[in-house]
């Protein structure tokens, strides 16, 4: 029995989308949105963000995901993200397996958010995000903001390196520690590793080498456990590593990497000579995080450093990387309210593959201390 689309309720069953005169919106990263006017005129409203995604997720037409017939789906006026199978009649959401799975928030509001957080050089703070796209609650954005850095990070990322050399440092993200002397801190560590990469056509006054890749992590201690574990995840065997003088990298030919330590002491034109990109991207790290978000909590230092790395990596092609942060065509689970707040949710890192005893022990006191704080406190 044939059935009859006449509800009002349905948009063109029978055909795509209406464009109503509106561009078709791209696919390919060369034809994204150059511009803040290009992006509003790709994505005018709710259809057109259907439409994108649709077309993203099945590049050679619908799909059904419980039938696997091929076909045009219905669309609905009211629900643009919800596509239903013509043959089992059953609905598929455009949002689920993404950051965006179940979310309350428009899909206009999702791609304003990817866009703004990914193209806006010094980045953007939680309250400034409320602020710009009208969001009612403080915890509302900061959540969204999360669930965005959690698309940030690929599942299948690759190691960096091989025929690049790369450079490998720990600094302490934070400032000091008040009652206790010098040298002790409470700040968090973080390891990086970047690639150096020479210029083709070097200007005068400029680097002949500029920064490629990069690798962070917030790490517990420098520890040889944590420091050979991060480079075993983050860079490609074989590779040439530069180090300074820590005996924490002294078994790296060991592992099949190419080591070139020098001890700096502080030297200004040591570090120029033998590390100073590493130094560079620790000194932007800490001003942006000071600068923007006016310091960060260690529980979710990792998402930051995380969407630091992100843009790092895409700063020469910013306008192409908000359909990554959306997660389109990925599985990607984002983060909870209630795992934000208690602290029971883990910043995805997928170059972490062990963790040492010594870094279990502190996460989970830090862990089990904030759950404890907040339960005296009465609240969240």
């Amino acid at each position: 029995m044939q059935r009859k689309f006449a509800s009002p309720r349905l948009r063109n069953p029978d055909g795509p989308l209406p464009r109503s005169g509106v561009p078709k919106v791209p696919r390919r990263p060369l034809d994204q949105p150059r511009s803040l006017l290009e992006f509003q005129r790709a994505f005018p409203d709710e259809a057109a963000c259907a439409d994108y995604m649709e077309r993203i997720r099945w590049p050679d037409g619908f799909a059904c995901p419980h039938c696997g017939v091929f076909g045009t789906p219905t669309r609905f006026v009211a629900k643009p993200a919800v596509l239903r199978c013509r043959e089992c009649l059953k609905d598929t959401s455009l949002t689920a397996g993404t950051v965006m799975h179940a979310t309350k928030q428009p899909l206009h509001v999702w791609f304003w958010a990817a866009y703004l957080v990914t193209t806006q050089t010094p980045g953007m703070s939680a309250l400034q995000f409320q602020r710009q796209l009208g969001i009612g609650r403080y915890e509302t954005a900061f959540q969204l903001l999360h669930k965005l850095r959690a698309g940030m990070v690929r599942p299948d990322k690759d190691r960096i390196g091989d025929e690049w050399a790369v450079e490998v440092d720990e600094s302490f993200v934070g400032g000091r520690t008040k009652g206790k002397g010098r040298g002790n801190t409470d700040a968090p560590l973080v390891i990086a590793a970047v690639e150096v990469r020479e210029r083709v056509h070097p200007k005068s006054g400029r680097r002949s080498v500029y920064a490629g890749r990069l690798r962070l992590r917030h790490i517990v201690s420098r520890e040889r456990a944590e420091c050979e574990e991060f480079v075993r995840d983050s860079i490609q065997p074989g590779s040439t590593v530069r180090t300074d003088g820590h005996n924490g990298y002294d078994h790296l030919p060991r592992l099949g990497y190419r080591h070139e330590a020098l001890v700096l002491d502080g030297d200004a034109e040591r570090i120029e000579r033998h590390l100073p990109l590493v130094h560079i991207v620790f000194s932007n790290l800490k001003t942006w995080l000071r600068g923007t978000h006016h310091g960060v909590s260690g529980q979710h230092l990792q998402a930051y450093l995380n969407e630091y790395v992100f843009r790092f990596n895409r700063r020469f092609y910013p306008m192409t990387s908000f359909a990554s942060v959306l997660g389109i065509g990925s599985v990607r689970s984002g983060p909870t309210y209630e795992g934000l707040y208690e602290g029971g949710y883990v910043h995805p890192n997928p170059e972490r593959s062990r963790v040492s005893s010594a870094g279990r022990r502190k996460a989970a006191g830090q862990a089990a201390g904030l759950r404890s704080l907040r339960r005296a406190k009465g609240g969240r």
